[in-house]
Order: C-alpha cells, then structure tokens, then sequence
C-alpha cells in the first residue's frame, strides 16, 4: 500500500513467469500531477519465480533496478547475448549492460520495447485514494457558506485556513476551516454541510479531523491549547427536517449550540465549555447574530431557504 494515497501494482509475465511489483510514493511511474510521466523511477517490492526458480527482491530499491535483473535473468534463460538484445530493442550493447546493471533510466516507451523484445507483458494497476468526505471540488453553495463563515470568524479576530489537506495513508480530506484564536489559544475545526446526507460518514470524518487537527495547526504555526468542532449547516427547512428526524443524535453529539458558540467567539473562550457545536448559517445574511439557531433549540420561524435547490438558485441570481 502506497503511503500517499496510491496503491499500484505492477506485473510481468512470460510464459509461466509471473511477477509483482508494489509500487511506492516515489517516481512517476504512475502519474499524478506532478511533472511530465517520462521515466520510470518508482520504488518497488516483491518476487518472481520461473519453473521453479525464485527470486526476492528487498523492499526498497528503484525500480529500474529490480527490471535490469529481470531483463538479464530473463535473456540469459532465453540465451540472448546482450548484443542480440540490444540489436532487437535498437540500442547500444553498452546501454543493455546499463540498464541490466539498474544504471540506466529508461523512458517508459523503452520498457515496453525490451519487455517485447524478452516476451515479457506488462500490467500497469492503479487504484485511487480514498477520499473522506467526497473529492476536494465544492459546489458553489458550500463554497459561498465556507467564506461566510471565514469571514465573520476574521471579523472577531480568529486567523482562519480554508480547505486544510490532510492526508494519512490512502485516506484524504479537507478539513473546510480551521480557525484559530490566538488570545485563547484556541482552535476550531469547522465542518461546513448543504445538505445532511450519511450521518455516519459525517461522524467517522469528523473524529478524523479532530484527531489530526493538532498536527496541521503546528504546521501552520498556531499554539494550539484547546480544541473544538462546529458542525455548520445551511440554513433551510429541508436541513431542519433532517435534525428533526435524528434528534436524539444530534442532541448527544453536537450539545452546544449557536448562542453558546457566538457567546464563546465574542468572549474571546473565557469561559469554555466541552462538547461539539451545532448552528444553521445564511450565506446572504448580515445580521449580527449570524449563527443560527435549529428548529432543535426552539426556532420557529421558517429556513432561509426550502432546500438546497432554492439557495442555489437564489445565490446564484444574488451574485
């Protein structure tokens, strides 16, 4: 398994050789985003065996090496010379003798040459990393609550990062804001959602950022003494639906609510209490009391918006 999010195998085979490869974070053998895909020198481990024959390769070695003596094993069982090799493949018998030694650095094309010219076939497997929370592109509604949200935090002194990466093994997510208060010390991880989905995703991601919050904040540089987290929420009837039917989660999960968490920003954390937050936002609001309180905590007036939809479509017009 690949460390940074990719877990990739390669596989050779001829006849009744058969290889594996793993693959790790290095190279570019399998691209993503970094730079042109032209050599490969990726980091691998595994076997081979022939007939019969075995051979380990160690854990950590480029893979251009553990390729050159499959390349040599290979030709010597075919009884090639390397300058009938090199004849085949179209280059120098002095490059064959490189790239069986793991001196050489071929391109990808050129792999796939010598691995015709053996009769070696090779297999590329790639699977994506897993991505806690949905991939990293936000719709315009949850893009236009998360600034919201940034900007009134700023507006009581918090210093704020949007869209936090972080990544461990082929888990990643984006933590929508984290805020910091410097005079308490204290950092708030803030979950931005337009609609309320899979409760249970919501749950295991949250935990998640809580636990690896610390160590992104000390990356940034913050002095992190205390932690909390806020679930914001669109402000809509169809959200409030949702709470409604989940109450009793809700309530034990997420105990405080807007006005605690409003008192909590003003005062600066003079007086903080545990527990996560909970409180509706309206991206379009410029009331002072800008965090909302559910139909849960006695609200009887209507959402700002009927669903999801309806904010997008009046945000849209609005911009």
């Amino acid at each position: 398994m690949d460390p940074c999010g990719i877990d990739t195998h390669v596989l050779f085979r001829q006849d009744s050789t058969r290889v594996r490869v793993d693959l790790g974070p290095e190279g570019t053998a399998h691209h993503r985003g970094r730079g042109r895909p032209s050599r490969v020198n990726r980091w691998m481990s595994g076997s081979w065996s022939t007939h019969g024959m075995h051979r380990s390769f160690p854990a950590a070695g480029p893979i251009r090496v553990t390729f050159g003596r499959l390349c040599r094993d290979t030709r010597i069982r075919l009884d090639l010379s390397q300058q009938h090799l090199a004849e085949r493949v179209g280059v120098s018998r002095g490059y064959i003798g490189k790239l069986e030694r793991g001196e050489a650095n071929p391109s990808l094309a050129l792999v796939e040459t010598v691995a015709e010219a053996l009769g070696l076939d090779l297999t590329l497997i790639g699977r994506p990393p897993v991505f806690i929370g949905g991939a990293h592109i936000r719709d315009a509604v949850h893009a236009r609550c998360t600034a919201y949200v940034g900007r009134r935090l700023k507006s009581h002194g918090l210093l704020t990062e949007r869209e936090v990466e972080i990544v461990q093994g082929r888990s990643h997510g984006w933590i929508d804001l984290l805020a910091f208060d410097p005079r308490s010390g204290t950092l708030v991880i803030v979950e931005v959602k337009t609609r309320l989905d899979d409760l249970g995703a919501m749950e295991r991601q949250l935990r998640w950022y809580e636990r690896e919050s610390r160590t992104v904040a000390r990356r940034i540089g913050w002095d992190v003494r205390r932690t909390t987290s806020w679930l914001l929420v669109l402000a809509s009837d169809e959200v409030d639906v949702v709470l409604r039917q989940h109450r009793a989660l809700f309530d034990d999960t997420f105990p405080r609510r807007a006005r605690e968490l409003l008192a909590d920003v003003t005062s600066h954390w003079a007086a903080p209490r545990p527990g996560r937050g909970l409180a509706m936002v309206d991206p379009a609001s410029r009331r002072r009391d800008w965090l909302i309180r559910t139909r849960l905590d006695g609200r009887r007036s209507p959402g700002s918006y009927a669903g999801y939809g309806d904010a997008a479509g009046r945000l849209a017009r609005a911009a």
